[in-house]
């Protein structure tokens, strides 16, 4: 048995990947901070500048989403979010407690394989599913009157129950998020490689 031992540097995230992670959580920030000050929980902007604010935010982000979408679908990036159930439980395992021992990652991460199962299912449900929802009633929201008025939409409440409730969703994502960068092999790991794009990997064979 011969042993290869070594690593390399890659580029892992993409340049538009990186453009698009920071601008995006920048946004979801800054609706966040209105949407809660819309519904009086402090005062930060004023509650006018937040209205505007976040809905002129919401326009750009909805743009961004198009560009993030397309991007995925066009360039063969979807198939680093479609989901898999294979290595799930190893995976779940290292969160749980595997982590807290010290135990090394199940998944090793590629430029051809970036995400654990579990972030493949998460990320899914985020760009796929929340985002895609809080966009569709934020924008049925800001246009109720007209919809209202041409007889689609009859009550506004469902509608803010709907956004709100899809808003704390992705403010508990966004927690985790930021607790789950912190399982680098350093504090900054993940944070530099979204910054750079590029991320040391583990070469090591053994025949």
């Amino acid at each position: 048995m011969s042993n290869t031992t070594g690593s390399k540097i890659v580029v892992i995230f993409k340049r538009f990947e990186r453009f698009w992670h920071w601008a995006q959580a920048l946004m979801i920030l800054i609706l966040l901070l209105t949407g809660l000050e819309m519904h009086g929980l402090f005062q930060l902007f004023g509650f006018a500048s937040a209205v505007q604010t976040h809905n002129i935010t919401g326009f750009v982000w909805s743009g961004l989403l198009v560009l993030i979408y397309t991007w995925i679908l066009t360039t063969g990036e979807w198939q680093q979010y479609f989901p898999t159930l294979k290595g799930v439980e190893g995976t779940l395992r290292f969160y749980l407690w595997g982590v807290f021992k010290g135990e090394k990652h199940p998944h090793h991460m590629t430029p051809e394989d970036k995400f654990n199962p579990l972030q493949r299912l998460g990320y899914v449900f985020i760009l796929f599913v929340l985002l895609i929802v809080q966009v569709i009633s934020g924008f049925a929201f800001y246009f109720f009157a007209d919809l209202r008025a041409a007889g689609i939409i009859g009550h506004v409440d469902l509608i803010a129950i709907v956004h709100t409730l899809n808003a704390y969703a992705l403010l508990s994502f966004v927690v985790i998020h930021l607790y789950m960068i912190t399982f680098g092999e350093k504090l900054t790991t993940h944070i530099k490689a979204m910054l750079t794009g590029k991320e040391e990997i583990n070469t090591d064979k053994a025949e």
